[in-house]
């Protein structure tokens, strides 16, 4: 991480062409040199963020007077930064009370109710680094009258909270702060000279969780982990050493391999798509992952394996090819200075982290750069993997037909239509939150939106799912329309998954949208194309499908519609 010294450069450098954000700050403490730490990282990951920074120790009165600053501003987030100094203030006052940590939780759930009822912004919130005070010892651990024991109390009430508010997000303070250590996070002088509790180079720590919590809600994240083989998910180089001659395991240099194996096998569980790529001949390649009996990663955990002498910028061309996700949700984890080097020259989108050169230091090094941040978590993201395997297979039946039509009609496709409930709102939410290139206006919403959507009659939703004979695509497009009078439905947010592109679902999906609008009676449905810099491939959408251009959007006579064939019955 670089320092405060080297990020604050930043503050001069232009920032224009970058997305713009309002940010509010509202810290318990000093937060000059906390808001400008979270305008400069800004700069690093192309955000344009307009800060406003309440005075400090004021977050009650910005909060609960519905005339403070926060509210004129208006803004897209609000950061709440509480310290554990002030906590530890707070918890000495209530002359050490077992239930403080309950009060701790209670009271963030009101600052996010009144700041719900009066903005639309989500709210950031922070754990506490942890602090032993010292007054228990290691019976602090035992006895709730500890402030040991009720700081990590309340980082769970903290955390508890926030499940509770779909809106509210956590930057975990406290987990950097172990990486860190304590003495890297707190400076005393700064706090006895200017109320400022932070040690000047953690300030870019907190900087980036915000602004990664940030662009995971906004919908830029990664997606994708790319692995090398030979020295990189093993010890040794598998053509020469033979499968059990590699590192892994847990005898000697092989547990470091045998824990990335293990982190990454736990990321694919959670919906990171794992790949390979690999200067190998395949079959040699392939034979520990289906014969060595320490292997913790196997064939059916890997959505896309590639292994050849071709160059890895070609390799990763051709993973991209096949997952269709854009490159810039790609990892690529490579051992080698020179293939790394390659690929970020070749592919500059893709994130290509500098290993250190001992292997030891891996594991470490990848967790400590929280590369694959998320704003939520369903269980469709364990099925990952196994539908990119699916649609690898679907890719190479294309391959033997002369012609789309009959290709289609041999998948013997099936979708279910239906509004949004309780089980599908989930995954709603993440498809506005993450889909980024088949999203017509690119506006993102929350589970705790969606809900509202879903019981406003005002609103036709509509969730949409794909299977065929390979396999079940799960939730895959979203439609959400606004009834803007008896006669016209405005089509608010139309997303669907690249992995169903060109496969009739685009067409399906009109015909489901205009049953919908002939049930309401309503005459016309007008869509319109906010361009973004990743949803070109819908430009020609509406187009396409025989709407009318009028001007800035577009326009569909729902009783002259003549319902396209797409292959696909209704489920």
């Amino acid at each position: 991480m670089q320092s405060f010294t080297v990020l604050k450069k930043n503050l001069k450098k232009d920032f224009s062409g970058f997305k713009k954000i309002k940010v509010a700050v509202l810290a318990d403490t000093a937060s000059q040199f906390l808001c400008a730490a979270i305008r400069a990282y800004g700069y690093d990951v192309q955000l344009d963020i307009d800060i406003y920074e309440a005075e400090y120790n004021q977050i009650d009165l910005q909060i609960f007077d519905p005339g403070s600053g926060l509210y004129a501003f208006q803004p897209d987030y609000v950061v709440l930064n509480r310290s554990t100094e002030k906590l530890l203030k707070e918890f000495y006052k209530s002359h050490g009370q077992a239930g403080f940590s309950v009060g701790v939780g209670q009271k963030l759930e009101q600052y996010y109710e009144t700041l719900a009822t009066r903005l639309k912004a989500k709210v950031l919130v922070n754990t506490y680094p942890e602090l032993n005070d010292g007054v228990f010892g290691n019976f602090a651990a035992k006895t709730d009258s500890s402030f040991i024991y009720q700081q990590r109390s309340a980082n769970v009430a903290i955390m508890d909270t926030a499940r509770k508010c779909k809106n509210m997000f956590v930057y975990d303070l406290a987990a950097i702060a172990a990486n860190v250590g304590y003495q890297n996070v707190f400076d005393p002088k700064m706090y006895v000279n200017a109320d400022m509790v932070y040690h000047i180079d953690f300030l870019p720590h907190i900087a980036k969780a915000v602004a990664d919590v940030v662009l995971s809600v906004g919908g830029t994240f990664k997606k994708c982990l790319i692995l090398d083989l030979d020295n990189t998910t093993w010890g040794g180089i598998i053509g020469d050493d033979g499968p059990e001659g590699i590192q892994v395991g847990y005898l000697g240099l092989g547990k470091v391999f045998t824990d990335l194996q293990l982190w990454a096998a736990a990321l694919k569980k959670r919906g990171i798509i794992l790949a390979i790529c690999s200067k190998n001949t395949e079959e040699i390649a392939k034979e520990p992952f289906q014969s060595h009996p320490d292997m913790v990663l196997r064939l059916d955990d890997i959505a896309v394996f590639v292994a050849n002498w071709e160059t890895k910028v070609d390799n990763i061309r051709y993973i991209q090819s096949v997952l269709n996700i854009g490159f810039d949700s790609m990892v690529f984890v490579d051992d080698n200075p020179f293939e790394r080097e390659m690929v970020r020259t070749g592919l500059p989108e893709v994130t290509v982290p500098e290993l250190p050169s001992d292997p030891v230091d891996y594991l470490s090094y990848l967790r400590s750069l929280n590369l694959f941040e998320t704003a939520s978590f369903t269980e469709e993201d364990e099925l990952r993997t196994r539908q990119y395997r699916e649609e690898a297979a679907r890719n190479m039946l294309l391959r033997t037909f002369e012609n789309e039509h009959d290709f289609l009609a041999s998948l013997e496709m099936k979708s279910d239509v239906r509004p949004f409930d309780t089980f599908s709102i989930p995954r709603v939410a993440q498809l506005t939150q993450r889909s980024n290139q088949f999203n017509l206006r690119t506006v993102r919403y929350t589970e705790e939106e969606v809900a509202q959507l879903a019981a406003d009659s005002g609103y036709i939703t509509l969730s949409l799912t794909l299977e065929d004979k390979f396999g079940d695509h799960g939730l895959i497009a979203v439609v959400i329309m606004k009834q803007q009078d008896e006669h016209t439905l405005f089509v608010d947010t139309w997303i669907m998954s690249c992995r169903v592109l060109k496969r009739g679902m685009e067409r399906f999906t009109l015909n489901a949208m205009v049953a919908e609008a002939k049930k309401r009676g309503v005459a016309t449905i007008i869509g319109e194309y906010l361009p973004t810099k990743k949803n070109g491939i819908v430009k020609d959408h509406y187009c396409g499908l025989g709407f009318i251009e009028a001007g800035s959007t577009w326009v569909l006579d729902v009783e002259s519609h003549v319902p396209g064939d797409c292959h696909i019955a209704i489920k």
